[in-house]
């Protein structure tokens, strides 16, 4: 941000489809928020059969274990040091970014949570994906069980 406050982007994605479920900014982001925020996702779509993340702090808290057991979604964390291992997310991150972050001064969290949300969805609608014939979504399966999110 302008001020030098960092900010905190917890970026959930179907593996299968490469769409962008959700974009969570703030200052701050907690097991608990990774909970809430996971339990609202499920609520809107099936759940999951798996989510791959990373082992940051808000990833491996008691919160998230917990949910996991709790909701019947398996959580499996790649390898410390081994970003290969979930490389579709690293280089969304990696595009994000470049394309997003460094080429953008936010002056306030709400102005750089209207930024992401428009970002997101020209990355959802827009953006042609080469896993996927260089369509930008594939077709929809109503409500079939992902195989995964990242």
């Amino acid at each position: 941000m302008a001020t030098g406050r960092r900010l905190r982007i917890l970026n959930i994605v179907d593996d299968v489809t490469r769409e962008r479920l959700r974009a969570v900014l703030d200052t701050l982001i907690l097991g608990k928020r990774v909970v809430r925020e996971l339990g609202d996702l499920i609520a809107e779509r099936d759940a999951p059969k798996m989510i791959v993340s990373d082992n940051g702090t808000e990833l491996t808290s008691n919160a998230v274990l917990v949910w996991s057991g709790d909701a019947g979604v398996e959580w499996h964390y790649i390898a410390p040091g081994k970003p290969t291992q979930n490389g579709f997310v690293e280089s969304f991150n990696s595009r994000m970014r470049d394309g997003l972050l460094k080429e953008t001064l936010f002056l306030t969290v709400r102005q750089a949570r209207t930024i992401l949300a428009r970002w997101v969805e020209d990355y959802n609608t827009e953006r042609p994906h080469s896993s996927l014939g260089y369509a930008t979504q594939p077709p929809l399966r109503p409500n079939s069980k992902s195989d995964g999110w990242v």
